[in-house]
């Protein structure tokens, strides 16, 4: 499984960032839907969080199994049906 890092902060390496997971805090209902992104050609899906108001989506981790939904799920306190499927 695969997580999406995000930057911040200065930690000495070359791009004065060092990465670290997002984590369940770091969305909002209020402001994003969690969406699983599948491509019809090659049935990659990857979870993420999709903003209301720009429509920007953000990738978190890759799915290849239904383990991977269920921790997806788990880590944010998502319930299976509020995750909407985009193609």
């Amino acid at each position: 499984m695969f997580f999406k890092k995000i930057f911040q902060g200065n930690h000495g390496n070359h791009s004065g960032k060092a990465p670290y997971a997002i984590h369940a805090n770091d969305w909002d209902r209020n402001v994003q839907k969690p969406v699983i992104r599948s491509s019809i050609c090659t049935g990659e899906k990857v979870a993420g969080f999709k903003s209301l108001a720009t429509g920007k989506f953000e990738d978190i981790m890759l799915i290849r199994d239904d383990k991977d939904m269920q921790e997806f799920l788990r880590l944010y306190g998502i319930q299976e049906e509020e995750v909407t499927t985009e193609w």
